[in-house]
Formats: structure tokens, C-alpha cells, sequence
């Protein structure tokens, strides 16, 4: 029988391991121009939140009880398709199934002899595209410039750090403790990181850590973190909207500072964005990215679990902002 992860009914705040289902199908067999595809790695993404709510979004939701779909790196364990090889190893959005069947549309060919295979769902997948994309077009960071990173020690927020010192600015990171301020520090090569929530003035902290101001702030958070961030920013300052994670899980609005005054007066862009939107310029990113990791210029660090419990009690750390270096 083939093991899959179904979404049972939409969270409601937080996710727990009732609004999931573990089931199981009978074995698929490949047709012609068909592959059978095993699993390998499931990526786990705050996303994947948005995606188990009916409202309206850039990406359809989820489908109740049905299995649930995400970046996949897979193993060709059958072909009957000239494209694709036993033994080959593919990547795409699939389903949360041991074993599933593709008629090879969407599937990306991955090469475990020139990165590590989950390499590609992270460093060298959406986790450092977002960052290159989202820092390098919408950011736009010059030498000598001080950019911030909220939720600095995830998947994300860790790469955009060490791209913005590859690119000569000074990063200062935000993060929700004291392990992960010193790894932002010791591995990431931030120059500043600080704890906000251990920290009794997070607009004062930030002001202290960056005297000249915050020219760019890559925001994966929102929420208070990003009111005391922009509070700090600088005239032509420019604010990538990546992500919302403290907001996920509210029931209801949340009130804050109102922005239109704030980056009126400072000239400031503030722009959302979606990976998705810079899909052309996908192949020469990946091709910076590998660069930088064959010469050591980026570090990154990986959670991976096994068992499929352990990865749902994972899945629901991440949907509840509680993310793990990836």
C-alpha cells in the first residue's frame, strides 16, 4: 500500500495533527509516458499555511482530503518515458505520497554528483531563490548599505544575510533566540543579530545596532517586528515584502502603525513579492547560487526527519513561526 499525508479539515489559528490525516492507496503502476516516482525529501514551507485556508490567494488552496503538495525531490523507480531513466532524479511541486505517478511535466532533472540531492529543495531551491530574487531585484543593495532580515535564522532569511555581505552591506539580523542570534554571528557572517524576544525595546535595539539606518529590510515576519524596523528606516529605503508568518495563524486583524505616512515621508518602496514572478530569471540565479556554495561563500544549514510523524509534528513548527534553519 502507498502512504500519503491528506489535509482533513482547513486550521482554524493554529494547525495540530487533527486537521491531518495519514492514509494509505493501492501501489500505482506506471502507463505509457508515465514514471513512477518515489520520494526522497518533502520540503516544509510557512507557506504551505496560507495554502490550508479558502481565502484568496496567489496559489489555489488545498483541497480537503486530499493529499497535500509541496517542492519534492523524487527517485525514477519505473519509466515508460523517453525523457526520463530508472535511477534519475527529479524535482518538482508533487504530492505527499511515498509513491506517485507523473507524466514528466513539470519534473526538473537533479544531478546528486553536483549538490547534495536536498540541496535542491533549499540552497539551490525556492529557500535560496527567494532570498536571491527577493534581496538582488527587489531590495536592490548597494555597497555600504545596513540591511536588516527579520526571521534571520530560517531557510530564507539566513541566505539573504549572506548575500547582502557578498554585495557589501552591513546585515543585522532578527531572530527568536539566543542560539540562533550566535549562529546568524558565527556561521551566517552577520554583523549584528539580535533576540526580540528577549529584547524590552525592539526600536531602540534596532536603532542601536544600526546608527545609520536601515536601507533595506527583507521581511518575513510582519507584525511588531516590522513596526519597529520601519521606525528606522531610511529615505529611499527599500522594504521586500517576503512573508507574514507572525500573522498566519490570527483569527482576526491585527492593527498596527499606519505605513502610508511612514514611507511617504521617506521615500520609501515597499513591495510584495512571489518567487514565481522572477520565473525567467530562475536558471541564472541557480547558477550564482552554485557558484557561491562550490567557493564556500555561503554557508547553509539543513533539518531533515525521517519518520512520518516526527515530519508532520515539523510541518506544524514551521505553519506555527516557529522555523528551523533548513
Amino acid at each position: 500500500m502507498n502512504k500519503i499525508i491528506l489535509l482533513k479539515k482547513q486550521p482554524f489559528g493554529k494547525p495540530s495533527l487533527h486537521d491531518f490525516e495519514f492514509s494509505t492507496e493501492e501501489m500505482p503502476t506506471p502507463k505509457d509516458n508515465e514514471l513512477l516516482l518515489k520520494t526522497v525529501y518533502v520540503s516544509v514551507d510557512p507557506y504551505l499555511r496560507g495554502r490550508m485556508s479558502d481565502a484568496k490567494s496567489y496559489i489555489p488552496a488545498f483541497e480537503l482530503n486530499k493529499a497535500i503538495q509541496s517542492g519534492i525531490i523524487a527517485e525514477v523507480i519505473d519509466s515508460h518515458h523517453a525523457d526520463f531513466k530508472k535511477g534519475d532524479f527529479v524535482s518538482s511541486n508533487l504530492e505527499w505520497k511515498e509513491y506517485q505517478i507523473s507524466n514528466g511535466k513539470g519534473l526538473v532533472k537533479v544531478d546528486e554528483n553536483e549538490a547534495k540531492l536536498s540541496s535542491y529543495l533549499g540552497i539551490l531551491g525556492m529557500t535560496g531563490l527567494t532570498a536571491y530574487l527577493g534581496l538582488m531585484e527587489v531590495g536592490l543593495p548597494k555597497k555600504g548599505e545596513t540591511l536588516v532580515v527579520s526571521g534571520a535564522g530560517g531557510a530564507v532569511g539566513s541566505v539573504v544575510g549572506q548575500i547582502g555581505k557578498l554585495q557589501g552591506c552591513t546585515v543585522v539580523g532578527i531572530t527568536g533566540s539566543d542560539e540562533k542570534v550566535s549562529l546568524l554571528t558565527s556561521q551566517f557572517n552577520f554583523d549584528q543579530a539580535i533576540n526580540y524576544k528577549t529584547t524590552p525595546n525592539l526600536k531602540a535595539a534596532i536603532r542601536t545596532a544600526c546608527p545609520n539606518g536601515v536601507d533595506i529590510y527583507f521581511d518575513n515576519v510582519g507584525g511588531e517586528i516590522s513596526d519597529a524596523v520601519l521606525s528606522n528606516i531610511n529615505k529611499y529605503a527599500r522594504l521586500p515584502v517576503c512573508g507574514a508568518i507572525s500573522l498566519y495563524n490570527e483569527t482576526e486583524i491585527q492593527m498596527g502603525p499606519r505605513l502610508q505616512p511612514i514611507l511617504l515621508t521617506k521615500s520609501a518602496t515597499m513591495r510584495g513579492f512571489i518567487i514565481g514572478d522572477f520565473a525567467e530569471k530562475f536558471p541564472a540565479a541557480i547558477k550564482q547560487l552554485t557558484a557561491w556554495l562550490k567557493d564556500d561563500k555561503i554557508a547553509f544549514s539543513e533539518t531533515i526527519v525521517k519518520a512520518l510523524i516526527i515530519f508532520l509534528r515539523h510541518l506544524l513548527i514551521c505553519l506555527m513561526g516557529k522555523t528551523k534553519e533548513k
